[in-house]
């Protein structure tokens, strides 16, 4: 995976603000780029560089192995959440959580897929 790709979703995640989320296809969507895998792939081996947390399946899930540790910061940061009765871990309520970049997000978003579409060191463009 290039670097730049990784750079890339890591500095939008780093975007989003307490309280909301965004998918994996959400950030590829805004990155005009990859698509949910590459961007759940880049979270699961780099995503501990920012609030991880934060960048989640369309369904407002994460792996049962992280859902336990990011409830709780979902509740200090009061992210919507969808409380079930019995069985699994709560989810996130998408509709409610999702981040919905403004203009100036936007313009910085647009710097970083313009700095992901630089060419590779060493390469001439």
């Amino acid at each position: 995976m290039r670097r730049e790709f990784v750079n890339a979703v890591l500095e939008v995640a780093a975007l989003i603000p307490a309280g909301r989320v965004l998918s994996y296809g959400d950030i590829a969507e805004l990155l005009g780029s990859g698509g949910a895998r590459q961007v759940g792939r880049v979270m699961s081996l780099h995503g501990a560089a920012v609030a991880w947390w934060r960048v989640i399946r369309a369904d407002g899930t994460l792996p049962n192995e992280l859902m336990g540790r990011a409830v709780r910061r979902y509740q200090r940061e009061r992210t919507p959440l969808i409380i079930r009765e019995a069985g699994p871990e709560p989810k996130v309520r998408m509709q409610l959580a999702r981040w919905f970049p403004d203009d100036d997000d936007f313009d910085r978003i647009e710097d970083i897929r313009r700095k992901m579409s630089l060419p590779a060191d060493g390469m001439e463009p």
